[in-house]
């Protein structure tokens, strides 16, 4: 392990470990890292404002929790390469000369690199990170939605946000969810649900993302109903029985390879 003096490498393992576990005793880390419990307790504290880890009685979770989202710098790391694969599937949605909304979401955000191949189009979004990515004269044609600003989302929300939704119809909204219970989306934060449930109002046609390490993950409010939409595209890592019972639900399921 990293020296005494290597404080951020340190800190860096300590994330990824509990990244990779998804929670871990602050004794075991004691022990895993050969330091003090005051710092281990250091880093915890250094990660958690972070946002990156959430510190529990005893232990310490990469996940959040079923009413709090972790920050944007935890979630950006989170099933990256599943990520990827469903903003390379979903490029098919999306045909040049239409408006397209896209939500805040890190599994989402992962279309932003992809999205000058398709020409012209229109992009609205609330994700500032979108924004400061598809802005400057080589881009497409940006509407920005106001509001007030939240950093663990790094995006705009609330009543602002929801006004300027409702004055537009677009041709697609691209979202995802913090959770998945039975065939119901989830999110914690209401005033989250709130705004992109405005986007599923305002297109014709709409497109849920989710890696499968959604499924089973509780939040506190009820986003939508999986068959709302017109397409759900998931990773192949859901199981297989979570698989047969959405499609026995009626959930029009497209499942994505990692390596395509």
């Amino acid at each position: 392990m990293s020296s005494p003096a290597g404080k951020p490498g340190r800190r860096d393992e300590i994330a990824a470990l509990v990244i990779e576990k998804g929670e871990v005793r602050i004794d075991d880390l004691v022990q895993a890292f050969g330091v003090s419990r005051m710092t281990i307790h250091r880093h915890i504290e250094d990660l958690a404002r972070q946002g990156v880890l959430r510190k529990l009685h005893g232990a310490v979770s990469a996940q959040p929790s079923g009413v709090y989202e972790s920050l944007i710098a935890w979630r950006e790391t989170h099933a990256a390469g599943a990520k990827a694969a469903l903003a390379r599937a979903v490029l098919a949605e999306i045909q040049p000369g239409q408006a397209v909304i896209l939500d805040d979401s890190t599994t989402v955000a992962a279309l932003g690199p992809h999205l000058g191949q398709i020409d012209p189009l229109t992009v609205i979004t609330n994700s500032l990170g979108m924004m400061q990515r598809l802005s400057g004269p080589e881009g497409p044609q940006l509407i920005a939605l106001g509001g007030d600003y939240h950093p663990t989302y790094n995006a705009f929300i609330g009543h602002l946000c929801e006004t300027a939704l409702a004055g537009l119809h677009v041709n697609l909204a691209i979202c995802s969810a913090s959770g998945v219970s039975g065939a119901t989306a989830l999110i914690q934060d209401a005033r989250a649900v709130r705004v992109k449930q405005a986007m599923l109002k305002a297109a014709a046609r709409r497109v849920l993302l989710l890696d499968h390490t959604k499924f089973g993950k509780l939040a506190l409010h009820r986003f939508a109903d999986l068959t709302e939409f017109d397409a759900v595209y998931v990773d192949r890592g859901l199981a297989p029985d979570t698989e047969r019972d959405l499609r026995a639900a009626g959930v029009p399921l497209i499942l994505v390879d990692e390596n395509d």
